[in-house]
């Protein structure tokens, strides 16, 4: 998998579209990144995955899949080992990723008051 690859995968996604996050491209939904691209560096990306995905994922793939190192990774950042990683395999963590950012938080109902 290549760094190019990622990226025409990240943006084959429903609503992605590109941007720049810290001198990384990242990918997001609206304003939310769920995904970026040379983090730690150019061998790698990130998805943004719950806990309960990533300890999957790491688990079946411990060679393409790692929590990205410190708090971050213990809420979920998840590296991709950009050499390892199979088209079949990145498709499906990208789409997890996407798809828990782009779920929109219910609208709080305001309560009418009395008259």
């Amino acid at each position: 998998m290549s760094a190019n690859r990622f990226r025409r995968t990240a943006l084959s996604l429903p609503e992605v579209v590109e941007g720049a996050h810290h001198g990384t491209a990242d990918f997001r939904v609206g304003k939310r990144i769920f995904a970026t691209l040379g983090y730690p560096d150019k061998d790698w990306g990130m998805v943004k995955l719950t806990p309960e995905q990533q300890a999957v994922l790491v688990e079946a793939e411990p060679e393409i899949f790692r929590p990205v190192p410190g708090g971050w990774g213990k809420s979920g950042s998840t590296n991709v080992r950009l050499a390892k990683a199979d088209q079949v395999t990145l498709r499906s963590a990208l789409t997890m990723a996407r798809d828990n950012i782009a779920v929109k938080p219910a609208k709080k109902v305001r309560a009418k008051k009395p008259s």
